[in-house]
């Protein structure tokens, strides 16, 4: 089922409002400026912003460098050179395709920082090339002091005689009744060679039958079903070796006598960023699962193979794909070091990695019997993933067996594999429960996963909603309806993060249970709209984008600047992903200029320049990257002593507050709202994993000033706590006490 979008927040009306808004901001902002005696700036000028991909290319050498940290155990390490090849496969697919089809259309559009898509192109391939071959030097160390732990990666050339005979009997055993060479030069048209497949080219010697001296090229893919890292039998130590090399150890078997000039690894990278034909009566999950497999057809964007290869294979690479020099990237080393996590997790080497740190039960829910009576008693707040997820799947097991639970509503962004909410979801519905959930099938990556849970779940008899007509579902909302003693009460959970399991063990976010009447009431109104009952219309508590969101943001930091005075400064603390959107990032000036401290916890890109003269020099960011991803949004507001804090599914960028659906919501108790208060002065005092952005791009470590403050070990340690000090209360011993008479 697809709904009509009936929020159009692109219409030429929409369009016209928000620049109308816009003006109404500036001059109001003028009019305090010349009230204070300051001149007023222009605050849209190119040289105050960063570039989008560029900023983002700096979040993925800060990835770098925690691989190339000395102080980080070489375990740990490896897994940063995985993450940093993960993502820049993303930012290959994604944006860099993107620009690649502004430029092939003929765009010369600048973008904020003033640059134009071909520009960004180039200097996207000098930083690109630079930190590649930092990448490639840090995976050469690192497996060089692995060896000194006995877990040692061998090349071909250091295998022993017995080694290379085990090797070649796995090779004819497993591996050659898979693999399929291709003749690629001699195929019309070129077999389809998938993205990011590792392939295996060698170069064969002519015959001298034949009528051209030209070499001859045969491709052989590496399927999937291996594991890229093969152990070797040893008594002692740990010997690896790379599938890549078994295959070409052993490539005579497929050259019928040939000589064999050349064995290179080569990798494509295809355009993924591709656009799904959305109308009311198109059939939706049929135009996703086209989309997923069209991208296997995409043009290449980029290139790895194994530095000198040969010329044969450079010249059919060039032409095969119309590659241009700068998306040519040669590796003098290992390619791909995504397959890097098949080894971080090995047993035997605990010594090589950071002290497990297991999620414990959230400080709310200690010495609580029941789920329900205790949401139903006050708000319960988890951060994640210091605190479990598992009181989120407890609960919506329990909703699903439950017979006073009458429905569940929910929406799905990301999952895991075999996730327990799909089964909850699916066992409630079989029971008879209306479960209504909203499956977001343009999550980019994710489809083919959410179509398989979309079918499943329709199976089993819920009723799944595909999303709104051009925009994407990103808010992250449950709302169970439960009868109690002849009364309906309704069951709410909001978060930063998404409904999984498995990433919930891995990045750092926030959620909430509520059974808040008013909250409970804009969220099923909230469903309403998602299933096409209602238009938007006002909201008690709640905040959504597309409508009002960014809205909501500017009003809040303009109260700011209005509450705020030379001797009582307003005060602004943010925690996002990610800082992009120009009207956010002119009202933070705005705010700077008045001398609001604004305080930006930024993980990723941030094109907000900090510490311009007269313009930002009270905005601060920084950003951390440790053992968990940090992915919550926290926004903290001042207001003149009366401090406010919202959470919320949305970073500050164009494409959260224009084209999807986010919330925004209030955290009420004051309890809560301490302890958020808490989690972000942690995150600004930092010096052990943070980084300071200057306003000349560049990211610089915080210095270590006194004691060594590290956040994320400082929160873990701060649950810890909190729950030794709960479980002593509750186990303190009370004297009873006779009542005295009146």
């Amino acid at each position: 089922m697809v709904v009509q979008n009936r929020l159009d927040p692109g219409s030429e009306a929409g369009v016209t409002h928000r620049e109308q808004t816009r003006s109404t901001k500036a001059n109001e902002y003028t009019e305090v400026m010349m009230a204070r005696k300051a001149k007023p700036i222009k605050l849209n000028k190119p040289e105050y912003f960063f570039n989008r991909e560029l900023s983002w290319l700096r979040f993925n050498q800060r990835v770098l460098e925690q691989a190339e940290r000395t102080s980080q155990p070489l375990l740990e390490r490896l897994k940063f050179l995985a993450i940093f090849s993960s993502n820049l496969d993303e930012f290959f697919m994604v944006r860099v395709a993107g620009l690649n089809q502004q430029v092939d259309a003929g765009r010369r559009k600048k973008d904020k920082s003033g640059l134009t898509p071909r520009q960004q192109l180039t200097e996207i391939g000098k930083q690109t090339h630079e930190l590649v071959d930092r990448h490639t030097a840090a995976v050469r160390d690192l497996l060089a002091q692995l060896r000194k732990h006995g877990m040692c990666l061998l090349g071909r050339d250091e295998w022993t005689l017995d080694q290379r005979r085990f090797l070649q009997r796995y090779f004819e055993q497993e591996v050659l009744p898979v693999v399929t060479p291709l003749a690629v030069e001699q195929l019309d048209p070129c077999p389809l060679l998938p993205g990011l497949q590792l392939n295996v080219a060698l170069t064969l010697e002519a015959k001298e039958t034949e009528e051209t001296e030209t070499s001859r090229l045969l491709v052989v893919p590496v399927p999937d079903s291996f594991p890229r890292f093969l152990t070797i039998p040893s008594k002692e130590g740990t010997f690896l070796v790379t599938i890549e090399d078994v295959i070409a150890d052993n490539a005579t078997m497929f050259c019928e006598g040939r000589k064999v000039e050349a064995a290179d690894v080569f990798r494509l990278t295809r355009d993924a960023d591709v656009a799904v034909q959305e109308d009311e009566a198109s059939d939706l999950l049929s135009n996703m699962e086209a989309a997923v497999l069209e991208r296997r057809r995409r043009s290449a964007v980029r290139v790895e193979l194994s530095a000198e290869a040969s010329g044969p294979l450079k010249q059919w690479l060039k032409t095969v794909f119309k590659l241009k020099p700068a998306e040519i990237y040669e590796i003098d080393g290992l390619l791909d070091t995504r397959g890097f996590w098949g080894i971080v997790g090995r047993e035997g080497f605990d010594r090589l990695r950071l002290p497990d740190w297991p999620p414990q039960q959230p400080v709310d829910l200690i010495g609580t019997d029941s789920l329900w009576e205790a949401i139903a008693e006050r708000d319960i707040l988890m951060v994640h993933p210091y605190e479990s997820f598992e009181p989120v799947v407890s609960l919506m097991q329990q909703a699903a067996v439950d017979p006073d639970v009458l429905a569940i509503k929910q929406t799905l962004y990301r999952t895991s594999g075999d996730s327990p909410i799909i089964g909850a979801l699916q066992q409630a519905a079989e029971n008879g429960k209306e479960v209504t959930v909203l499956v977001e099938l343009k999550a980019r990556f994710d489809e083919a996963q959410n179509v398989q849970w979309a079918k499943r779940l329709e199976d089993a008899g819920c009723h799944v909603i595909y999303g709104i007509v051009g925009l994407k579902t990103h808010a992250k909302a449950l709302l169970i309806v439960r009868r109690e003693k002849g009364r309906i009460q309704r069951y709410v959970h909001l978060a930063t993060g998404n409904y999984n399991d498995k990433t919930a063990k891995l990045y750092s976010d926030v959620g909430m249970f509520s059974c808040d009447r008013q909250l409970a009431t804009d969220v099923s109104a909230f469903f309403n709209l998602l299933t096409g009952f209602s238009e938007a219309v006002g909201w008690s508590k709640l905040t959504i984008a597309p409508t009002s969101m960014r809205k909501r943001f500017i009003e809040l930091i303009d109260r700011e600047i209005k509450a705020s005075s030379p001797d009582r400064p307003g005060l602004i603390m943010v925690k996002v992903n990610s800082l992009e959107d120009q009207e956010i990032c002119e009202a933070l000036y705005r705010a700077s200029m008045v001398g609001v401290k604004v305080q930006l916890n930024v993980r990723g890109i941030c094109c907000l320049k900090p510490g311009i003269k007269k313009l930002s020099d009270n905005i601060e960011v920084v950003s951390i990257l440790d053992r968990y991803l940090e992915h919550p949004r926290i926004f903290y507001f001042g207001n003149g002593g009366h401090a406010e804090i919202y959470l919320s599914s949305a970073d500050w960028m164009g494409r959260n507050l224009d084209k999807r659906f986010e919330l925004l919501f209030p955290v009420s108790d004051p309890r809560l709202r301490k302890r958020l208060k808490g989690l972000l002065d942690v995150c600004f005092a930092d010096n052990q994993q943070s980084w300071r952005l200057a306003n000349d791009g560049s990211y610089q470590s915080v210095p270590t000033k006194g004691k060594k403050i590290r956040a994320q070990k400082v929160l873990y340690e701060k649950v810890l706590a909190a729950q030794q000090e709960k479980r002593r209360r509750s186990t303190r011993f009370r004297p009873v006490r006779q009542q005295q008479k009146k």
